[in-house]
């Protein structure tokens, strides 16, 4: 009887015990929906937080790190020159001597770019290179820091960069009258400079000059500001959301000058560079308002001729950019061709082989080669006056 008992007892429990189960589970199926709802808003709120982590800590990081920079990557030869109008514009001159070289940069390039150059001509003369407003380490000007001189020339062109770089003569008491060499948009600023203040320029030396008329041509003016200027744009926003920074880290992104002849100092200045917005803005409105800049050099051209005093070189390579399409580097060499032999006819042409307008930095012998050939010719002339 005990053993029936137990056994009975055994199956009640079990029933029971089936009963609460049954009993429970639906609660545990009512309860379920709102512990998946609590899983999905923990989810949403961490993505949310690496997010904000993703947007605000990179450009925070990168602002704290470039105002590091910039006081530790400035030049400490050079010298910063209060040249008016709110403005500060950075110049690194080398070497003793007359006549004074200056070298004035390619479109959205620092005086860097000249490192070489300027290092090998130095030996023979003073060489001084310069940032232009707004790139390297020269400080932007304000529109409510200015006397109005942007409405006769815009910012960004050449007429305020030339006189800007007239301002700067000026005030860093350089000798004239100078050698002055330009590439690309430094060439339209010599070209200008030299028509404007040509008691002052002995020399002028035009490295894959930009002919004015460059952008009449549509498939010039396409691929300039549907592919190039869009491509700087990109960069100026990536230095500014702190990813160029991630990515020269990551080995992903390399500054324009990075081999290894440069020194580590120059190295951590292009990078720093290229990780400022503040310079890529200024790349990208000098490329942006290029048009501008060879519309300006054209009217002063046929305003004001050239001074028959002034000598004049034309330094070319086999093409003008090796990375674009044939046709394009065949119009430009047309353009270049044509303007040459009607502004300058009596131009030396120099051909470096194997050369495109980043010659100053890729072989930079070839270019200074004829610098010194120009120098101590003129050295040679004031020596015997």
């Amino acid at each position: 009887m005990l053993r029936k008992r137990t056994d009975g007892q055994e199956n009640d429990g079990n029933v029971k015990t089936d009963k609460k189960k049954k009993a429970a589970s639906p609660g545990e199926n009512k309860a379920s929906p709102h512990a998946n709802e609590r899983t999905c808003w923990s989810t949403l709120i961490l993505m949310g937080k690496i997010i904000l982590l993703i947007i605000f800590v990179p450009p925070f990081l990168n602002y704290a790190a470039l105002q590091r920079e910039a006081q530790m990557l400035s030049p400490k030869d050079g010298q910063s020159f209060d040249i008016g109008l709110g403005q500060k514009v950075h110049m690194l001159c080398k070497g003793k001597g007359q006549p004074v070289v200056i070298l004035d940069a390619p479109t959205g390039m620092s005086s860097d770019i000249w490192c070489h150059v300027q290092e090998t001509l130095s030996e023979l003369t003073k060489v001084c290179t310069y940032d232009r407003v707004g790139l390297g380490f020269s400080r932007r000007v304000f529109q409510n820091e200015t006397t109005g001189m942007e409405k006769v020339w815009g910012m960004s062109t050449t007429g305020r960069m030339v006189d800007d770089l007239h301002r700067l003569v000026k005030v860093a008491e350089i000798a004239t009258p100078f050698v002055l060499v330009g590439s690309e948009l430094g060439s339209l600023n010599g070209r200008f400079y030299s028509h404007i203040h040509h008691t002052q320029v002995s020399d002028l030396v035009l490295i894959d000059p930009i002919p004015e008329d460059v952008f009449e041509e549509e498939q010039w003016q396409q691929y300039w500001y549907s592919q190039l200027v869009p491509s700087l744009q990109v960069l100026q926003f990536a230095a500014a959301a702190g990813l160029s920074r991630l990515m020269i880290i990551l080995g992903l992104m390399k500054p324009t000058l990075h081999h290894q002849q440069l020194s580590e100092e120059l190295l951590q200045r292009q990078k720093y560079l290229l990780s400022n917005p503040a310079h890529q803005s200024g790349a990208v409105d000098e490329h942006f308002f290029l048009n501008e800049s060879a519309s300006q050099v054209g009217e002063i051209s046929k305003f004001k001729p050239l001074s028959s005093k002034t000598s004049v070189s034309v330094i070319t390579g086999d093409t003008y950019d090796e990375t674009l399409p044939a046709h394009l580097n065949e119009v430009v060499a047309a353009l270049q061709r044509r303007f040459v032999e009607q502004s300058y006819p009596q131009a030396s042409r120099i051909h470096v082989p194997g050369a495109d307008r980043r010659m100053i930095y890729t072989q930079p012998d070839a270019v200074s080669k004829h610098l010194w050939r120009l120098v101590s010719r003129r050295q040679t002339r004031q020596q015997s006056q």
